[in-house]
Formats: C-alpha cells, sequence, structure tokens
C-alpha cells in the first residue's frame, strides 16, 4: 500500500476522504469527539503503525496545510461579532488576563525544560489562546445572553490575534536574527499587513455581496479567493500563513451575511479539509514518545497544570474585578480552558518551522486532550448553577427572548404539504393569538423554486405552471371552521433557494415566529431535521417552530412542557403552551427531572420557583391550569416518554451545536425523542445571530 500511495494522490486524496467520512460517526458511538479519531487513523495509517502514509507526503502536506489554513479562517468567520461589539471593552480586558497571566506562566515553564528564549515565547502564547469548546451547552441551556458568556466568548478574539501575532514575530524572528531593528520592522510588516487585508477585504466584500445577491458560486469563490490571498499574502509579507487566515475571516465575518454561502464556506472547510489536518497530526504522532509523554512526562503533567491554573486565575481575577458571582467565574474558567484550534495551528507551524520539539509536540496534543474534555465538564456544571443564580429573576411575566408571552404575534408557515397545511394553519392560529382574545396575523406562504421545476423544453412555461399551482394552493388553504379566521395575508415568493426564501420572507414581514411541518421520513440522518427545516433553521432572524402533528390542533388539550433548568429558554418553551392552552381551555404538565440525590431542601425550592410561572388569572377568564412533575431522572428519554403518553402535545428545544467548524459531536436527544414519541411535537429552535 505505501509504495502505490506514494505514486499516487488520488491514492492518497481517496483514502484521507475516506478517514474523514468513515471514522467521525464511529468515534463518536464511543462518547469522543471526531477530531480524536482522526487523530487515531493517523496514527494507525502513519509510520508508527500500517506505515502507508507519514508527513512528507506531498499531497498529504497540501491538504493539511488548507486545512491548518481554513481551521483559523473558521475560526475568525464564527466569532460573533456583534456580541462582542456589546461588551467589548469587559472582553477585551479578560483577554488581556487571559492571555498575560498563561503567557508568563508558559515562558516561566520552559526555560527551566530547556527552551530557548523564542520557543519559550512561542510555548508561552500556545497556552494563551482558547477554543470555547463548551459554547455548544451554553446554547442547550439558552445562557447565550448571559454576560461572562459574552465575555469569554469575546475574550477569544484578542486572544487568539494575540497568540497568532506572537507567533509570526517567534518565526520570522526564528529565520533571521534577534536585533531589535528586526523585531520593528517585522512588527511594522504585521501592522501594515493586518491593516490591508482588513481594510480590502471589507471593502471589495461589501460591494461584492450587494452584487452577488443571486450568485451564490460568485461569492462562494470570492470567499475563497480572499482566503488564499491573504494566506498567500501573509507568506510573502514574512507572516505565517494562520495569521493572514484569521485575519481574513474577521474581515469575511464583518460583510458576509447569514446564509446559504457561510454555510457552504463552513461545511467544505470542516468536512474536507480540516479532518486532514488532524490526520496529519496523527502522522506526525512518534507512539512510544506519546505514551512516555503522557505516562511519565514531568514536563507534559506541569504544562498541563500551568494552563488550568493561569487560567483559573484569570478568570477568578476578572470575576472579581466585574464583580461576578461564582457560578459566572466557572464560566470564564471553563470557556476559556480548552486548546485546540489556534493552539493545534500555532503548534503544528512551530514544530514544522523548527522552534518546538517532539516532546512539546507530544505534550500539547495531551493538553488537547485533557482541556477539550475538562472544559465543556466543567461548563456543564457552570450552566446549571448560572441557572439557578438568575431563576428568581423569571417569572410568568417576562418574555423570553423575542417575549412570546400574551401579545399577539405575525407568524409565518411555509407550505409545503397540501395533505398537512390546514392542521399547519389550524396551529399556527393558536400560538398568534395575544391577550384579552386579540387576533395576530398568518402569513401562509408558497416558495417555488426554479431549480426544482422539471424544466422540459420549455423553461418560462414550467416556471409559471409553477408559480400558478403555488398560488392555487394559497387560495385553498384555509383554517378549521371552529377556529374562525384572523388577519390573513398569502404570501408568494420565488426564490433559488428555498430556506433562504423562507427566511427573507420572514424579515420582510417582520414575523415573530416562523411554524413549519415535519413528517417521520428519514430525514434524522446527518441533520435534525433535514437540509430544508434545518436551513431555514439556520437562517431566520426569529424563533422557527417545527410541528409533527398527528392529530388535529384543535383536539390538542393536554400540554407537555420537559424543562432542563429555570431559563429564559425554558421559559419560552413555558409560553409558547401557554398561549395553546389560553386558546382552547387546555391544561399544561411542566416536567423537569431532578438528580436523584437532589436534598429535599432543593427539590422544595425548585418547586417554589416553578410555581411562580404559574400564569395569574385574566378579569374576563381563567387562568390556564399547570401541573408541575418533579421527577427523579432516571433515565430523560423514557422519562419523557413516559409522561407524554398521557398528552396530547409535546414541546421541546434543540440548539444546533458547531464551534469554529470542528468537527465535534453534537447530541442528538431531540432526534432521538423525535423517533421515540408517538405523540404530536413542537420543537422550538432559536436564531443563531
Amino acid at each position: 500500500m505505501a509504495p502505490f500511495l506514494a505514486q499516487s494522490p488520488l491514492g492518497t486524496f481517496a483514502l484521507l476522504l475516506a478517514i474523514s467520512v468513515l471514522v467521525p460517526p464511529l468515534i463518536r458511538r464511543l462518547g469522543l469527539p471526531d477530531l480524536v479519531g482522526l487523530l487515531l487513523a493517523g496514527v494507525l495509517i502513519g509510520p508508527n503503525a500500517l506505515g502507508w502514509l507519514n508527513d512528507s507526503n506531498g499531497t498529504v502536506r497540501l491538504l493539511a496545510d488548507v486545512g491548518v489554513i481554513y481551521l483559523l479562517f473558521i475560526a475568525g468567520l464564527e466569532i460573533d461579532l456583534a456580541q462582542f461589539q456589546r461588551i467589548r471593552e469587559r472582553s477585551l480586558r479578560f483577554g488581556l488576563l487571559t492571555f498575560s497571566l498563561p503567557m508568563a506562566a508558559g515562558m516561566v515553564l520552559a526555560l527551566p525544560f530547556g527552551y530557548g528564549p523564542l520557543s519559550a515565547v512561542l510555548i508561552g502564547s500556545i497556552l494563551a489562546s482558547h477554543t470555547p469548546l463548551g459554547y455548544p451547552i451554553v446554547r442547550s441551556y439558552g445562557a447565550m445572553r448571559e454576560e461572562s458568556v459574552t465575555v469569554a466568548i469575546g475574550g477569544t478574539i484578542f486572544t487568539d490575534i494575540a497568540a497568532l501575532l506572537v507567533l509570526a514575530l517567534c518565526m520570522g524572528v526564528g529565520r533571521g536574527d534577534l536585533s531589535a531593528m528586526s523585531v520593528l520592522i517585522l512588527l511594522l510588516k504585521v501592522a501594515v499587513y493586518g491593516a490591508l487585508v482588513v481594510v480590502l477585504i471589507t471593502r471589495f466584500g461589501r460591494v461584492l455581496v450587494q452584487r452577488s445577491v443571486n450568485s451564490d458560486s460568485q461569492l462562494f469563490m470570492a470567499v475563497l479567493l480572499g482566503l488564499f490571498a491573504a494566506a498567500l499574502g501573509a507568506g510573502l509579507a514574512g507572516v505565517e500563513k494562520i495569521v493572514g487566515a484569521f485575519l481574513a475571516g474577521l474581515a469575511v465575518n464583518a460583510v458576509l451575511p447569514e446564509g446559504r454561502v457561510k454555510e457552504q464556506v463552513v461545511f467544505v472547510g470542516a468536512t474536507l479539509f480540516i479532518p486532514v489536518f488532524f490526520i496529519d497530526l496523527g502522522l506526525m504522532l512518534d507512539v512510544p514518545v506519546f505514551a512516555a509523554t503522557i505516562l511519565g512526562s514531568v514536563f507534559a503533567v506541569a504544562l498541563i497544570a500551568t494552563l488550568i491554573a493561569s487560567k483559573g486565575l484569570a478568570s477568578w481575577w476578572a470575576g472579581k474585578l466585574y464583580g461576578y458571582n461564582g457560578p459566572q467565574m466557572l464560566t470564564l474558567w471553563s470557556l476559556s480552558l480548552p486548546q485546540v484550534a489556534a493552539t493545534l495551528a500555532a503548534t503544528f507551524v512551530g514544530f514544522r518551522g523548527g522552534l518546538l520539539d517532539e516532546r512539546m509536540l507530544n505534550s500539547v496534543l495531551a493538553m488537547m486532550v485533557v482541556t477539550a474534555s475538562l472544559g465543556p465538564w466543567l461548563t456543564s456544571l457552570a450552566m446549571p448553577r448560572l441557572a439557578a443564580a438568575a431563576a428568581a429573576g423569571y417569572t410568568a411575566d417576562q418574555g423570553g427572548q423575542l417575549a412570546l408571552v400574551r401579545r399577539a404575534l405575525r407568524v409565518l408557515v411555509p407550505l409545503a404539504n397540501p395533505a398537512k397545511q390546514d392542521d399547519l394553519l389550524a396551529m399556527a392560529s393558536l400560538l398568534s393569538g395575544g391577550e384579552q382574545g386579540s387576533r395576530g396575523q398568518l402569513l401562509p406562504l408558497v416558495v417555488v423554486s426554479p431549480r426544482q421545476v422539471q424544466l422540459n423544453g420549455q423553461p418560462d412555461q414550467e416556471l409559471l405552471a409553477a408559480i400558478a399551482a403555488g398560488r392555487a394552493r394559497l387560495q385553498q388553504a384555509q383554517l378549521p371552521a371552529p377556529l374562525g379566521s384572523g388577519p390573513w395575508q398569502p404570501l408568494l415568493r420565488v426564490d433559488a433557494d428555498v430556506a433562504a426564501g423562507i427566511a427573507r420572507a420572514a424579515l420582510e414581514q417582520g414575523a415573530d415566529l416562523v411554524l413549519m411541518g415535519m413528517g417521520r421520513g428519514a430525514a434524522f440522518g446527518r441533520w435534525l431535521f433535514g437540509d430544508l427545516v434545518d436551513a431555514t433553521c439556520r437562517q431566520a432572524h426569529c424563533p422557527v417552530v417545527v410541528a409533527r402533528l398527528q392529530q388535529p390542533p384543535a383536539t390538542m388539550t393536554r400540554l407537555l412542557v420537559p424543562i432542563k433548568d429555570l431559563t429564559a429558554a425554558a421559559l419560552e418553551q413555558f409560553q409558547l403552551a401557554e398561549r395553546m392552552a389560553a386558546a382552547q381551555g387546555g391544561s399544561i404538565t411542566l416536567l423537569h427531572l431532578h438528580d436523584p440525590r437532589l436534598p429535599a431542601a432543593e427539590r422544595l425550592q425548585l418547586k417554589r420557583e416553578l410555581q411562580r410561572w404559574r400564569p395569574q388569572a385574566e378579569p374576563t377568564a381563567a387562568a390556564v391550569p399547570v401541573d408541575l412533575a418533579l421527577r427523579p431522572n432516571l433515565g430523560v428519554e423514557a422519562e419523557i416518554r413516559r409522561a407524554s403518553e398521557a398528552h396530547h402535545l409535546v414541546i421541546l428545544r434543540s440548539q444546533r451545536r458547531l464551534v469554529a467548524g470542528l468537527p465535534i459531536a453534537a447530541s442528538d436527544r431531540t432526534s432521538r425523542l423525535l423517533r421515540q414519541l408517538e405523540r404530536s411535537v413542537l420543537v422550538i429552535s432559536d436564531p443563531l445571530h
């Protein structure tokens, strides 16, 4: 196999592609992140095992270089700049603390272990960056707007830029001398280059986005051109390529709107190039040296302990400055601890550049495994405590993310299945009503896509026929008689991308909610709901409610709302159920599964807090009956399935889980519940931006 692959770039590419496709699903069954499986696969086919490939293979080096560039580009592309702007001063202060303390500690640690001053500075900068792998857990708890979370995510911008600039300086100085003039010239180069990348991409990007609204392929290629031009320009300016890639990601992030093109850019990198980078790390891994590092290297243990302690000290210090409580400090620490994206990229470049040795490479890989596991675990500990501290502030009079309390709503209803559209519109009518019988507005929508029309010789006629059929479907749509007819505005849209058409229509019409149907089918494999619904959830500016209706909505009077913790997101779930129950005299069961070891006093306190969510009776109507069900958690899915048997409708939540384009396994509990539940289901998905 080795001689064949050495002479066949196509065979090498096919092997890397097969690993990228087959390994992640297998490693997820063991509860491990995709990147661990890719590393192990690289070790297996590398020189220390089967010997099929090695790091010197030209195809591997090319794809790995593209992968590391893409990794940092996506890291910059997915940073929430709007969130950072809201609290940038605190984010920058925390970024300075969580960068400088690990940087200093890493330098102090490296010198006694025989590393030179330049390598010690680079090691310090490697410890200073971070990747917030715990953010998907934050999203699952609905705590995205918690200040400590925003501060931690915003600090990522500072630490990553600073760490990559230090890397650029170290690599530049490593190729020359240590004179003050050379350092000054290099700093000037970095500043001029960074300003040029940001200014040029931002200026030309805005013009291109405005002129390429209907040309996704042109915009996609322009983004890739900007990425590789920035990386190539970095090399010509004497700066590391990954610095240019990260700056390009930030610049593109500022001009490229959320939508299909950004999804395609992330998808290509996360599924093709980035996995090859992790496989290449496995090829470079010397198994005996790595085993010795894990089992007995004093340096590796000291490196990991130094990182954990210095990041913890920075979080504690920032928490004291900002007056944060314990859960908020723990949140800062847990989100700034994992070392993945920038850390691995910088180590990879430093090792290839000769500033870092195998001991450091293996120690960083060990550190990655430890922190990538410890960070999210600490986040999972911090979130319930954070929610408990904030729970006292949530009452039934408050709104969730978009204030879905008792005001009338504008509900957009995309129609695709004629057999289900009447039930979908009936559900929309129940959800749209407000206080004192006020009616919301329903916006039935049909999107006609030229791509989906069968063109048989007369494209214009076929498209016109599809548009006419769409109009006819809107004319046939009607509400069941008992619900009457509230304000009604049928919409027809022609759009090449159906999901984008739905999202744009929701934005143009000022919709508060998008209600979509979902069939059982086999669409639960790669995405949670399937391509169309998932793409709409990711692009819509407002919450998307996905409905699987097994019976007419008018007959759904017993509603089950399983909640994880007392958060604004859980309150939004409850308020959606309250709308339905109030509209037709139904009742709600609020189900919370607690730790079986939870003390009785804490269970009582939890019950009291939940009781405050019970709505008060209006002057002209009775309050919605709410039953509180607090049960020991003996299996989340089994308990929800058992409780659903006595109800007509179950209301769940879902959160997307993707961080910096990294192939991190996502929880599929909601997907499994959808397969198992026999009752009707509503699933709320909040907007991503």
